[in-house]
């Protein structure tokens, strides 16, 4: 079979996933924060443009430089997970150079790749993904001699990593898991996820060809084991930052967690006139990236508001 045959299956998929999951895709390959939501944001998030970066300019500017030691300020290293449909760079034009410039050693990996469909990731099922991601951390422990490292994941990226906590052995190396707009208990995408039944084949495609999608419909068999017996694991501090216009993970309420060490944060209740979505939050959203700094170092926390778009 030729290769363009080959991919048609999971390009076929992935066109359906863009179907009900439109945001992040246009989020996957932008080359400037400003076209990465693909719709207008908020003013109070807004930054300048930012040129769109190859992982090797992305480690010669700091981040995934494997030769980044933690300082006894930062002794943690950042790992960063992408969301659904993102990748390693793209999702993280905004974040990690903000972390970085505060000084921390930042990474971040790619996960969930579907045979033949490039750049575009996090599709694959997602309990492979997490496993992914034990690997990854490992990588990074070894390399920068940490003990522990602390997680901050977009979307899916915030979700999953609670797989790894919970069944992976990851409590043990993970010291705070920060989810900007996490999928934790799946998506209804605004009560569109019910009308699948209606199309036929439509499920069983995204089951199919992309488990990753079809895991974070709400009553997932997935998220049905992964919430079961309570949301979180001990040792292990928890902030999720949500935004009550996130058009993707819906509810958006249903991305909070409960149980000791959890801190659920609506971006709304900090700077009222922040109007970021789902992709925003995670991509250019000053206001929630200085709320992601208050949870890796709470010891040393100051108040985000509106003006934190500008520190």
């Amino acid at each position: 079979m030729l290769p363009w045959k080959r991919a048609l299956g999971p390009l076929t998929a992935l066109l359906l996933a863009a179907t009900f999951l439109a945001t992040p895709a246009v989020a996957a390959a932008p080359t400037t924060p400003t076209s990465v939501s693909g719709a207008p944001t908020a003013a109070v998030s807004a930054v300048p443009a930012v040129p769109a970066v190859s992982a090797v300019s992305a480690s010669s500017s700091g981040w995934n430089d494997y030769s980044c030691k933690p300082s006894a300020a930062h002794p943690r290293p950042v790992v960063l997970v992408h969301g659904t449909l993102g990748n390693a760079v793209d999702n993280w034009l905004g974040l990690a150079p903000y972390l970085v410039n505060r000084g921390y050693c930042v990474f971040s990996l790619d996960y969930g790749q579907l045979p033949g469909v490039p750049l575009f990731y996090g599709l694959g099922p997602i309990d492979a993904s997490a496993g992914q991601l034990a690997t990854y951390v490992d990588k990074v422990l070894a390399a920068t001699g940490a003990a522990k490292v602390d997680i901050v994941g977009h979307s899916q990226g915030g979700m999953m990593p609670r797989y790894y906590l919970k069944f992976l052995g990851g409590a043990a190396k993970v010291n705070a898991l920060v989810g900007l707009a996490p999928s934790n208990r799946g998506s209804t995408l605004l009560g569109l996820t019910r009308l699948l039944p209606y199309f036929p084949g439509a499920v069983d495609l995204l089951n199919e060809k992309t488990p990753g999608l079809a895991d974070q419909i709400a009553g997932s068999a997935f998220l049905t084991k992964l919430n079961a017996g309570g949301d979180t694991v001990p040792g292990v501090r928890y902030t999720v930052i949500a935004t009550r216009y996130d058009e993707v993970v819906t509810p958006y309420r249903s991305q909070f967690l409960t149980g000791p060490d959890v801190r659920n944060v609506l971006l709304q209740d900090l700077c009222p006139v922040d109007l970021s979505e789902h992709v925003a939050i995670g991509t250019i959203d000053r206001i929630a990236f200085h709320e992601v700094t208050n949870a890796l170092d709470p010891a040393r926390a100051t108040p985000t508001t509106c003006s934190s778009v500008i520190g």
